[in-house]
């Protein structure tokens, strides 16, 4: 009978911790923008790549990655609507570990880019992509101890 009840409290638990996320995903798609099963919230503040990430992850995402237009286009626009005046956001995407292989935060090969012209350029001193709104979501390296504002995303099931 006891361990009928700890079965049933475990289970209780996690629906709970279920709803909490469920919930927390609902605030930040209220508060940044839903489309695609994903949510996006752009950052307060600006921080190097490696803590916006961190940032993302700790509020149960990822620095945003635009797999196709579509997301790319939903980006710029949610991005110019909520930051006006802010023209360059972190992305999810590095070539640290293996030069010239860009990848995801996740460590995924890509399938989709959207590099501007002359990018990326930076060698083996530009391993982190940024999101330029001045070229319309085209892609930029960048050294990643620069403090720029970043997107995170969230998946929506």
């Amino acid at each position: 009978e006891k361990d009928d009840l700890n079965t049933q409290i475990d289970k209780l638990w996690r629906e709970v911790n279920a709803l909490k996320e469920m919930q927390a995903l609902q605030t930040v798609c209220l508060r940044g923008t839903k489309a695609h099963k994903k949510c996006y919230l752009v950052s307060e503040s600006t921080k190097h790549f490696h803590e916006a990430n961190e940032d993302c992850i700790t509020k149960g995402g990822t620095l945003a990655i635009p797999r196709n237009n579509d997301e790319t286009n939903t980006l710029r626009d949610y991005a110019k609507k909520s930051m006006p005046r802010v023209s360059e956001f972190w992305l999810g995407i590095n070539d640290l570990i293996n030069e010239g292989k860009f990848v995801d935060v996740n460590g995924m090969v890509l399938q989709y880019f959207n590099w501007d012209r002359a990018q990326p350029n930076g060698g083996k001193r530009e391993n982190c992509v940024f999101f330029s709104q001045s070229s319309q979501g085209k892609w930029v390296d960048e050294v990643c101890r620069t403090a720029k504002r970043y997107i995170c995303e969230f998946l929506i099931p």
